[in-house]
């Protein structure tokens, strides 16, 4: 092989390698894409209580803003369930209806009145006696852990999404 040709090769190499490297991170998926569904949705509800102090916002969607809906809209796409819809009554649809008595740490809360879901949270399990909930709660609070107040609420889970 004659010295050009080798040195044209050479100079081919970082480039191949750049592309190569490139190509890698654009094909990886992220850690989510690996876990079972239980997994993703223990990593949301961790990722939901990671988010306690932050701040209430109307219609906020993270990082570090939070509507209620918002809240579990974040955590969740983020644990891999990336076609969970943004409004609480849109979720409450989404996911998988269960009776209180099948709720785990990590499923979802729909508080609802006369004119359907008002409220989402996301189920933290007992506490003192009391079901509890991670939640985004309204203009002035942070997202905090807080015990249900009212028995108009159903759960809902991603178990089987």
């Amino acid at each position: 092989m004659p010295v050009v040709s080798r040195l044209r090769a050479f100079a081919a190499l970082p480039v191949l390698l750049v592309a190569v490297l490139l190509t890698s991170l654009f094909i990886t998926t992220g850690p989510a894409s690996a876990m079972t569904r239980q997994q993703r949705i223990t990593y949301g509800y961790n990722i939901v209580r990671a988010q306690q102090g932050d701040a209430y916002a109307y219609g906020a969607a993270g990082p570090n803003r939070f509507d209620c809906s918002g809240l579990v809209y974040y955590s969740f796409r983020r644990a891999g369930f990336g076609h969970i819809p943004r409004t609480s009554s849109s979720q409450a649809r989404y996911a998988n209806h269960i009776s209180r008595s099948q709720m785990r740490r990590g499923d979802l809360v729909f508080f609802y009145g006369s004119r359907g879901v008002y409220h989402v949270g996301v189920y933290a399990g007992w506490r003192n006696g009391h079901r509890t909930i991670i939640h985004a709660p309204r203009p002035g609070q942070r997202v905090h852990l807080e015990r249900i107040w009212t028995s108009h609420w159903f759960g809902g889970t991603l178990r089987g999404i």
